[in-house]
């Protein structure tokens, strides 16, 4: 066998694709926890938090009885908060208690959020002393802060000391955090004043003094500062770690770059489930009723936003009475101007969670997207315009689309930047209620066009 053949068959052995998912299932339907465990054993706790996600509740629950004690810290932080619950009640209280002793503070916090106090409770006896005091002080802060998503264990060192001081400490301390990328420098009030990398620690001389080599991307986060906030200085400054201060200056703790691109994930898919009106918790482990809970709701307002469209039309039974074709015609308009509008909207929403659309070029951009609603709206107009005269054998029919056509891809690049802007002014999530708003000014304002053309120009 090659080494590359040799390979693909190690990687096949740790993938969780749907043979290895069947076979789990059959051992688990089978009660056979031997079978279970050494097809298990190899995934990473990231597959088998997925694997939990994808089976149903009876067989999460079997699974659950049969390979509890194989469960960690690491699978109960991968695990998603949708069904972390149900998966937490499902296990032995003493299960629970050693994995979240392995955690670090932020990975217990993120836990703890999602529980009820009962729940709570009982996980923070398990803990040491100081880790239940350093977990229950960041529960003490808002919710969606800096300080429930930052880490207590920090590496600080004072500032006036050499590399060859701070390695001798680090190889002779036993209380190190298992990943950290800075050593944190601070003054005698544990003010941090600077960081420097591992790698720069390692590659420098012994007698260097560590504030000669503290790194130029230095800053600090207060612990109320939204997640939000944090997600975009990581983003923004490509950040590694960033030291984490309270209200005085002073150190209480750190957060690394996979808590704020986990922040940073977690608001792109809010932004996303938003915008397509399923609520921001939508999960596929959520059941039948759960899922319609969160949907009815958008639903019932489109019902109403789109009775809006049934009463323009209706001001023109006339017209469409007197030409019948225009009914199997108009839906081309108000569709096209809402795929319009939602590209445009995709687009600015974006923009305004990355901060990259401010009032500073709001104007800019606004133009920008007018002249590509122009643009593709003679684009549209011309090629419509022809297939109506050509299908119809009716010129003015055919003016008539094509102007239709201009006029709201015109209102939908306006609409889909628009809309998202007055909501952010307004202290809105732009993502909440753009979609529907977007939708309801394409169809009305396409059909108002179309058939008030027609009308003047036809009848």
């Amino acid at each position: 066998m090659s080494d590359r053949q040799a390979a693909i068959e190690a990687e096949d052995e740790e993938a969780l694709d749907p043979r290895r998912v069947a076979a789990i299932l059959e051992a688990v339907e089978a009660g056979d926890a031997l079978r279970l465990q050494e097809l298990a054993e190899p995934l990473h706790a990231a597959d088998v938090a997925d694997l939990l996600e994808q089976i149903g509740p009876v067989d999460r629950r079997a699974f659950l009885s049969l390979y509890a004690a194989e469960i960690d810290g690491d699978i109960l932080s991968e695990i998603d908060d949708s069904i972390r619950e149900e998966v937490i009640e499902a296990l032995p209280q003493d299960i629970v208690a050693e994995a979240v002793r392995e955690l670090d503070t932020d990975d217990v916090v993120d836990i703890l959020e999602d529980l009820e106090a009962p729940q709570q409770e009982k996980i923070l006896e398990a803990l040491e002393v100081a880790d239940r005091v350093a977990v229950q002080q960041a529960l003490s802060y808002p919710e969606y802060s800096a300080g429930r998503l930052m880490q207590r264990e920090v590496v600080v060192a004072p500032e006036h000391w050499s590399v060859g001081e701070a390695i001798d400490f680090l190889r002779s301390s036993d209380h190190l955090p298992d990943q950290f990328y800075h050593v944190i420098l601070i003054d005698p009030r544990m003010r941090p004043k600077g960081y420097v990398t591992l790698g720069r620690l390692l590659s420098s001389r012994r007698d260097v003094v560590l504030k000669d080599i503290v790194e130029d991307s230095f800053r600090t986060i207060e612990a109320t500062d939204e997640e939000s906030e944090v997600a975009y200085i990581f983003n923004q400054y490509h950040l590694i770690s960033c030291p984490v201060v309270d209200e005085n200056g002073k150190l209480v703790g750190v957060i690394t770059i996979d808590d704020a691109m986990n922040v940073l994930d977690e608001e792109h898919e809010e932004d996303m489930l938003r915008l397509a009106g399923v609520g921001d918790d939508s999960s596929l482990s959520d059941g039948a009723l759960a899922t319609a809970r969160q949907r009815l709701p958008w639903l019932v307002v489109n019902l109403f936003t789109a009775s809006l469209s049934a009463i323009v039309i209706s001001r023109f039974e006339g017209t469409i009475a007197a030409i019948v074709t225009l009914a199997a015609l108009m839906p081309i308009v108000a569709s096209t101007g809402g795929i319009a509008g939602t590209q445009s909207l995709a687009v600015a929403v974006r923009s305004l969670a990355t901060r990259s659309l401010t009032s500073s070029n709001a104007r800019r951009v606004v133009l920008r997207e007018l002249g590509a609603g122009i643009l593709n709206g003679l684009g549209l107009a011309l090629i419509l315009g022809l297939a109506g005269t050509l299908i119809f054998g009716d010129p003015k029919l055919g003016a008539v689309l094509g102007m239709a056509m201009i006029c709201n891809q015109i209102v939908a690049a306006l609409g889909g930047v628009l809309v998202p802007l007055t909501l952010n002014r307004m202290g809105l999530d732009p993502a909440l209620a753009s979609g529907t708003f977007v939708t309801t000014l394409t169809d009305v304002m396409g059909f108002l066009a179309f058939l008030g053309l027609a009308t003047v120009i036809l009848l």
